[in-house]
């Protein structure tokens, strides 16, 4: 049992920055050690899974990012990534490439972009979630340590609950950050946060008939 009644009519499956910037090869940044070939390497079964939750009834909420540039984003960023080179982060791109979705379906989805770590942090989105009575959050996408992490903390401190999809979230190949997800994944969100499954059990669970 993952919650005594998520139902399709409950729930969202939000997927989060499955995007250019930060999946395709051509942004990568090896001078800083990013790459993206564990990301890469989730898609195709992200894919699968948003076209069962789909075919189950499931809706579809995707987020972008607006450009990543220090004109788009609130001060709180930008004075981050100005003290901290480490941490800055902004974009050269001005050609809209980089915000658009790599590889995963968008027919029939709703597309919100951000200007911020935390997805909850856009009003539209938060009240499009109003509107359609949920109550029922399934998490996937990227980066797990990063805009996913702030978007768990984000929805679940305002009262949604969270199913949070453990094999459908990655991060870059570094290995510190592999070594952080994956702590998030086995203690931190199963603890503090929400049911952290595999995707299957997440399908089981919506699937007709299901003993839940």
């Amino acid at each position: 049992m993952i919650f005594p009644n998520p139902t399709t009519d409950n729930s969202v499956l939000l997927v989060i920055d499955v995007i250019n910037s930060c999946a395709h090869r051509e942004y990568e940044d090896p001078a800083r050690s990013i790459h993206y070939n564990k990301i890469r390497r989730m898609i195709p079964a992200l894919s699968t899974f948003i076209a069962s939750y789909k075919q189950l009834g499931g809706r579809v909420i995707l987020t972008t990012t607006v450009p990543w540039q220090e004109s788009h984003l609130p001060e709180n960023i930008n004075e981050l990534y100005r003290n901290s080179e480490e941490a800055r982060y902004w974009s050269q791109d001005t050609t809209g490439r980089a915000e658009r979705f790599f590889q995963i379906p968008t027919d029939g989805a709703l597309v919100f972009a951000k200007n911020s770590y935390d997805a909850f942090t856009n009003e539209n989105f938060v009240h499009a979630l109003e509107e359609m009575h949920i109550r029922y959050i399934i998490v996937a996408g990227l980066f797990g340590d990063g805009c996913v992490m702030a978007s768990i903390c984000g929805g679940f401190s305002k009262g949604y609950h969270l199913i949070i999809a453990k094999d459908l979230i990655e991060t870059t190949d570094d290995e510190e950050r592999q070594m952080l997800q994956q702590y998030l994944k086995q203690r931190t969100w199963p603890l503090m946060y929400g049911a952290t499954v595999e995707s299957q059990q997440i399908l089981d669970a919506f699937s007709p008939g299901n003993p839940q």
